[in-house]
C-alpha cells in the first residue's frame, strides 16, 4: 500500500516502496483513529526505506474519529493536514492537526507531533515512534485525555500475505497508561503499471481501557467539557463520576476490516479507504446511581485523501 521507488519514474518509485510498505503500521499505532485517513501518507513514507529522503504534505478527510473501535455519540469529522520529513536513514519527523468540521462546532481539535525510526528488510521490517498530543480543552474525541504514546511494530512478509505485530503504550492525563497490542494480516493487489493499489486487511486490537474511563469522565453521561456543545461555554461541569469495571483488564477491543484503495500519479497519491469497526468487550460502567452495560455497535467509516511528496536525496 505504499508507493514510490527510487529509480526512474514515479511508478517505479511506488513499486519499490510497495515491497516494504509497513510504515502504515506505525501510523496505526501513532494515531489509530486516523487509521484509514493516514494510509495515503504512509504509502509515501515507505520510500524512505528505499534509499531516498523526502518531504511529504498530506490532507485527508475522515467522517468520524475512532479509536480501538470506540467513538463518541456525536460524530467527529476531521480535516487532517500534515507535513513531515522522512530521511533515507529511516528517521522521520511529522506534525499534523485535526480540524473539526461538525455541524455544531468548527475548530482545531488537535495538534500532534511524532518522530521515530524505521527499518526495512526481506522478510522482516519494523520501527519505533513517539508522539505527543495537544487536544483542545473542549474536545469530545474518544482519545482526548491522551497526552502521548510510544509505539513499535514488526512485520514479516510471507509472500502470500504480510503479518504485522503492533505494540504501544498510551499515556493519559489523570490516569494510568494503557497498553495495546495488535495483529494485522494484509495482502496487496495492484494493476499492471502499479498505479492502482488495493490492500484488503484485517486487524485485531487488544488492550486496557484507562483512556476510555477518562473519556467517559469528561465527555459522556452528562460530563461534556463544553456543556453547551457550541455555545462557547468551555467551563468543565462534572456531573457523573464514572468507573469502568474492566479498566485494567487486557481484552480484545476491536476487529477492523478495511480495503484501502490508492491511485498514484507522478508525485501525488489519491486514496479512498472504507473500514468496518467491530468493537469487542463491552465496558461495564459504574456510576453513583447505576451499573450500565455498554451497547457497542459495529460501524462503517471512511476517509479520502491526497498526498504530495518531494524527494531531497537519491542513492548514488
Amino acid at each position: 500500500m505504499f508507493p514510490f521507488s527510487v529509480y526512474g519514474s514515479p511508478f517505479q518509485l511506488i513499486a519499490e516502496a510497495m515491497n516494504s510498505h509497513r510504515l502504515y503500521i506505525a501510523a496505526i499505532l501513532l494515531i489509530p483513529w486516523f487509521l484509514v485517513a493516514q494510509n495515503n501518507r504512509n504509502k509515501t513514507e515507505e520510500s524512505s526505506l528505499n534509499g531516498t529522503s523526502f518531504f511529504l504534505a498530506d490532507i485527508s478527510f475522515v467522517n468520524d474519529a475512532f479509536f480501538m473501535g470506540r467513538n463518541d455519540s456525536i460524530a467527529a469529522p476531521y480535516i487532517l493536514p500534515s507535513f513531515g520529513y522522512y530521511d533515507k536513514s529511516g528517521f522521520f519527523v511529522d506534525a499534523s492537526l485535526s480540524y473539526l468540521v461538525s455541524s455544531q462546532e468548527n475548530r482545531v481539535d488537535l495538534f500532534l507531533g511524532s518522530t521515530g525510526f524505521l527499518f526495512s528488510g526481506d522478510p522482516l521490517s519494523g520501527g519505533i515512534s513517539g508522539t505527543v498530543y495537544f487536544f483542545n480543552e473542549d474536545s469530545y474525541n474518544v482519545k482526548s485525555m491522551m497526552v502521548g504514546d510510544i509505539s513499535g511494530f514488526l512485520t514479516y512478509d510471507f509472500k502470500i500475505a504480510e503479518v504485522s505485530l503492533l505494540a504501544s503504550t498510551y499515556f493519559n492525563d489523570g490516569s494510568s497508561a494503557d497498553i495495546f497490542m495488535g495483529l494485522m494480516l494484509d495482502r496487496m493487489f495492484y494493476n499492471r503499471d502499479k498505479s492502482i493499489f488495493i490492500d484488503p486487511m484485517i486487524t485485531l486490537y487488544a488492550g486496557t481501557q484507562y483512556f476510555y474511563q477518562e473519556y467517559y469522565r469528561t465527555s459522556r453521561l452528562g460530563n461534556r467539557k463544553d456543556q453547551g456543545q457550541g455555545t462557547g461555554d468551555s467551563n468543565p461541569v462534572m456531573q457523573t463520576n464514572v468507573n469502568i469495571l474492566e479498566v485494567s483488564e487486557f481484552n480484545i477491543l476491536n476487529i477492523e476490516l478495511s480495503v484501502p484503495v490508492y491511485y498514484s500519479h507522478k508525485n501525488f497519491i489519491f486514496s479512498f479507504s472504507p473500514a468496518l469497526a467491530l468493537p469487542q468487550s463491552s465496558a461495564t460502567l459504574i456510576t453513583e446511581d447505576a451499573v450500565i452495560e455498554e451497547d457497542l455497535q459495529s460501524t462503517f467509516y471512511f476517509s479520502i485523501g491526497i498526498s504530495y511528496f518531494l524527494r531531497t536525496k537519491k542513492n548514488k
